[in-house]
């Protein structure tokens, strides 16, 4: 039964990615965040549960990817979606075709997710770390940045080029050769571990300011959800910033 119990919590991320899609496509943004949330949860812990269990085999991981590909690519392209269809359209661009054609686009998301994911399964440099954004970060995010920020995101102040050359730039990175951190610790000392410090003591700034910002406005929830996907795009940026400097020494 043991052997049974990764790919139980495999298949929930995969229940949630779903049920995310599903939310996507309804407008529900809320609930599509919270569902994606879940999955990366059940995804963090599958593999785990695997290695404890001494029980890792290759239906587990080929399962494993076909769950993210769902969870973190086809989700969050679902999101992006529907959003396509009420972002402002520049007067260039305002033309019934070009309206029924960029919602479309969006699915890019979910093909660059899945060609990261078969990357990711044949790299064997990618053990302690990443090379190029992992899956759930990218979903995350624009989960949350949709969730938090949609008033926004449909404001006179965006616009349709702005949230597809947005979405480019994230399909790139999902696929780029930039090394990104991952949250493994082989040791707990300083040195070693430096960047993953100073980004989580960011993150922790940038969250509690947002909980005081978002407690007085009343809005707490969607101010640390925005806060969320802010720390996402810091850590992208760490992580280029990082890469950087250990090439020149």
């Amino acid at each position: 039964m043991k052997k049974h119990i990764p790919n139980i919590i495999t298949c929930c991320n995969l229940i949630c990615g779903c049920i995310a899609t599903y939310c996507g496509f309804k407008q529900g943004y809320d609930f599509a965040f919270l569902f994606i949330l879940l999955g990366a949860f059940f995804d963090f812990f599958d593999g785990m549960t695997a290695r404890a269990l001494g029980v890792s085999g290759k239906i587990g991981l080929e399962l494993d990817s076909l769950a993210d590909c769902v969870t973190f690519g086809v989700a969050p392209s679902s999101i992006l979606f529907t959003l396509f269809f009420h972002v402002q359209y520049p007067e260039i661009l305002d033309a019934l075709v070009v309206r029924q054609v960029m919602p479309f686009t969006a699915f890019l998301i979910a093909a660059f997710s899945a060609l990261r994911l078969a990357k990711f399964n044949i790299d064997e440099r990618q053990h302690f770390g990443f090379i190029g954004m992992p899956t759930p970060a990218n979903a995350i995010f624009w989960a949350s940045l949709v969730c938090s920020s949609k008033e926004w995101l449909v404001g006179p102040r965006f616009n349709v080029v702005f949230l597809f050359l947005f979405m480019i730039l994230f399909c790139w990175l999902l696929v780029c050769e930039v090394p990104m951190f991952a949250f493994k610790f082989k040791t707990m000392s300083w040195a070693e571990n430096k960047v993953k410090y100073i980004f989580l003591m960011i993150c922790f700034v940038v969250l509690c300011s947002s909980a005081v910002v978002g407690g007085a406005n009343g809005m707490l929830w969607y101010s640390l959800i925005r806060a969320l996907s802010v720390c996402i795009g810091l850590y992208v940026l760490v992580s280029i910033v990082a890469s950087y400097l250990s090439k020149r020494d």
